[in-house]
């Protein structure tokens, strides 16, 4: 089994690189999913998160606001870390789970966007880096998911720089240009996990 560690900045098209190598056949271990998955109502995760933030965090129906949290804890470094102290080790515990359960043979890719700020790296046998501009990234934010400018810069000031990306990159997607010079860059990434693998 090869254990890859994925990330990028927000916006450099990480979701559509793990959406792809899924495709070629690699096992998606999803961050965020299980992040999500975590807090779901009546979850221990959820309980501990109001516990620290307050029930101003949660919509009528009991399920996580996460607008309300996230223009919380993106402003505040402190309540950044304090929740991410509650929900990183419920991640960890659920995708370690996940990659247990896979096949000997299989590569499993861990899509982590905060790979780099939580000095993750160690954990897997290569780290693939999706890289972009920081205004590529800001253009897409605003253009295509859009947020607010100030919001975009916020969660991009939020995470670690593309510097620090790149340093604990053993391979690198460039992620500037259009789609279509994406596909081919990852179907050789992919020829390359298969290889180690298989090794």
């Amino acid at each position: 089994m090869l254990s890859v560690g994925l990330t990028g900045g927000i916006g450099a098209g990480k979701s559509e690189v793990s959406r792809l190598l899924e495709s070629y056949g690699a096992v998606l271990i999803d961050a965020d999913k299980i992040a999500r998955e975590v807090v779901e109502p009546g979850t221990p995760g959820l309980a501990a998160v109001v516990e620290a933030f307050g029930t101003g965090i949660l919509r009528a129906e009991g399920t996580l606001d996460r607008p309300a949290l996230g223009s919380l804890v993106f402003a505040d470094p402190d309540k950044l870390a304090a929740l991410n102290a509650i929900v990183h080790p419920l991640v960890r515990a659920r995708s370690d789970e996940l990659e247990r359960s896979a096949a000997p043979d299989a590569v499993v890719v861990h899509d982590v966007p905060l790979l780099a700020e939580n000095a993750l790296a160690s954990l897997y046998d290569l780290v693939i880096v999706v890289d972009a501009a920081p205004e590529t990234q800001l253009k897409r934010l605003v253009g295509l998911r859009g947020m607010q400018e100030s919001d975009a810069r916020a969660r991009m000031a939020a995470q670690a720089t593309r510097e620090q990306r790149r340093a604990i990159a053993d391979l690198i997607i460039d992620n500037d240009g259009p789609l279509e010079d994406l596909e081919p860059q990852v179907r050789t990434v992919w020829t390359e996990l298969t290889r180690r693998a298989a090794r």
